[in-house]
């Protein structure tokens, strides 16, 4: 009986293209080009700008500022008397609403970033743009430009009817005029920058929204309730120190003689601001989406 033979492979055919005419590839007519900073500004002007909440909360902001602010010069225009006014700034009437309306604000800049990570929409924000300091930085300038533009015009408006009610009231200022509009203006859009960064870390829009009302609230009302004479440095450092006091500073209406003053608050919500981005960019590049 003979043994089969192993058959040896054959080698693959050389096929040949048919003649005929040769199809080019397909193009594109959307323009391929390199992603820059500007493209991120305007993803996240786009989206700030299309979000409902966004619209709702800066129309609850301006409507207490405008709102508080002329009820407040209202009753005092009717209620004292020119003598009782000899000397006040009627700047500082427009105080109450500013600060009651920085909540506002603080809500804002935590949405703009822990609405995406609750939404999931940061992936989709990540995978168009991989630069996560780019769009920390993006968020943070539109942010800034909205909060600090529309303060702005909010506190012009009530300055400006402050100033015409109040009759018996001294002139301010050029100085004090630049504190009581564009300085606290900055200082209230740095603090809603403050909110965003927080909420960047925290990742948690009640976690980082109860974080920043603790911080603008809890110093004051724990220092009211510190009685013991050996806290009383504790007590003076809470006062002077705390957000409320700080906005007062731009006012000239301190709650104290000593602590901030002129434009201290400013730089020092700058150096917590520097801080807190620091911080935040540290995170993103360390933690995943």
């Amino acid at each position: 009986m003979s043994t089969p033979q192993p058959q040896m492979p054959q080698a693959a055919p050389n096929w040949q293209a048919a003649p005929g005419p040769s199809y080019p590839g397909y193009t594109s007519p959307i323009p391929v080009v390199r992603t820059h900073f500007g493209h991120a500004l305007t993803s996240e002007w786009t989206k700030i700008k299309s979000v409902r909440s966004t619209m709702w909360t800066l129309g609850v902001f301006v409507l207490l500022v405008v709102g508080i602010g002329l009820l407040a010069g209202g009753l005092v225009a009717a209620n004292a008397a020119e003598s009782d006014l000899a000397g006040e700034n009627p700047l500082s009437f427009g105080f109450f609403g500013l600060l009651l309306g920085s909540m506002c604000i603080i809500t804002l800049g935590v949405l703009t970033t822990a609405s995406e990570y609750g939404t999931g929409m940061i992936r989709t924000t990540m995978t168009a743009c991989p630069s996560r300091g780019r769009v920390l930085a993006a968020k943070a300038i539109v942010f800034f430009t909205v909060a600090f533009v529309v303060t702005l015009v909010s506190a012009l408006l009530i300055a400006f009817a402050d100033v015409a009610m109040l009759t018996g009231a001294r002139e301010p200022s050029g100085g004090e005029w630049l504190k009581g509009t564009v300085g606290v203006s900055f200082y209230i859009a740095l603090l809603g920058l403050v909110s965003l960064l927080v909420g960047s870390i925290i990742r948690h829009s009640a976690g980082a929204i109860t974080i920043m009302i603790g911080l603008v609230l809890a110093p004051l009302v724990i220092a009211l309730f510190m009685f013991s004479e050996s806290l009383a440095d504790l007590r003076q450092a809470l006062f002077e120190y705390s957000i409320p006091n700080q906005l007062s500073v731009f006012y000239s209406t301190s709650l104290t003689d000593t602590g901030p003053s002129g434009w201290d608050p400013l730089w020092i919500i700058l150096g917590v601001t520097a801080a807190a981005f620091a911080g935040a960019v540290a995170l993103l590049e360390k933690r995943d989406v």
